[in-house]
């Protein structure tokens, strides 16, 4: 074959092979939809679950798509999680119960994962739902118990939400640890920032040695505003989040983030390679932290315990 007849052939099977990749249906990038109810702050397995996802081999915006909504209430979260069902979302990640409650009302086909929930169960797991359970309401007894260790706890202000379903049955679990500790027990009612503030303004100086929130609702919505609060009127408080103490709170106890965060990610990574919900059970985060803030204690005229300090996995100075 003539040169010029070679080049021609082979310009033209260039050509060819270039249109026909050119014809060839990009690879559906994935979306996940993650939603959290909490203006002032973010979850804190957030940042690991993204982390953990660039681990696993995951890019954002090239071969991962996410698509984080923090919200101010259950409502805006209920309509959030209605968007990503019209916008056919692959999965979606729902952060604390008010998160899991709207996506439990938007759907029942699209793959959920859910995470910092106070009761597993009630979040329905099986169907389209899983995730990592971080017992957060089940560890108040020991939040209670370490918070004895570091102040004389005759009264106990605890500030519940009634709008909230877990409050009851959070309510009942920390009176019965009261009674064992003989611990007093003030409980305040709680739905709006004005309430929190006409609380802590009616309290007298003394009135009480400590303080927990009881309800995740609570918890969810207005820990920075308790924060605030806590630390003018002197109320030490333990928390679930390692945040709040490097923001002043006296303690946390609670789940490792890290570790709830790569269990978050490794369910994403299977549901998007075909993993069925129903066939992943919800995991328990192992690895629990206790998170001490010497500076508020000093600040508060405490005297931490070596007993607590030698339990500690981080000491805030």
């Amino acid at each position: 074959m003539p040169l010029i007849g070679l080049a021609v052939v082979l310009a033209l099977g260039l050509a060819l092979a270039s249109l026909a990749a050119e014809a060839q249906p990009a690879a559906k990038i994935p979306r996940i939809g993650l939603i959290h109810v909490g203006l002032d702050h973010d979850p804190p397995g957030l940042a690991p679950l993204r982390k953990s996802l660039r681990q696993l081999g995951y890019e954002e915006g090239r071969t991962i798509h996410l698509d984080y909504r923090n919200q101010v209430d259950e409502a805006a979260a209920r309509a959030t999680a209605q968007t990503f069902v019209r916008e056919r979302v692959d999965l979606i990640v729902a952060f604390e119960n008010q998160a899991v409650r709207a996506v439990q009302a938007a759907t029942s086909q699209i793959p959920v994962v859910f995470a910092h929930v106070s009761d597993p169960v009630s979040a329905g797991p099986g169907g389209n739902l899983t995730g990592v359970a971080d017992y957060l309401g089940e560890l108040q007894d020991k939040r209670l118990e370490i918070l004895g260790e570091m102040v004389r706890l005759r009264r106990l202000l605890i500030l519940t939400d009634p709008t909230d379903p877990a409050t009851p049955r959070l309510t009942g679990d920390i009176e019965r640890v009261a009674r064992q500790l003989k611990v007093q027990l003030v409980e305040r009612r709680a739905t709006t920032e004005a309430d929190l503030t006409k609380i802590f303004a009616a309290l007298k100086k003394g009135a009480v040695d400590g303080m927990l929130i009881i309800s995740p609702k609570l918890i969810t919505n207005f820990p920075g505003q308790i924060l605030r609060l806590s630390l003018e009127h002197k109320i030490p408080f333990g928390h679930h989040r390692d945040a709040l103490v490097e923001q002043g709170a006296l303690f946390s106890y609670g789940p490792d983030y890290m570790e709830v965060g790569q269990n978050i990610a490794g369910y994403i990574d299977r549901i998007i390679k075909g993993a069925q919900p129903a066939d992943l059970p919800v995991q328990q985060a192992a690895r629990l932290r206790l998170v001490v803030n010497l500076k508020t204690a000093h600040a508060f005229g405490i005297t931490v315990p070596q007993s607590v300090l030698l339990r500690a996995d981080q000491v805030i100075q």
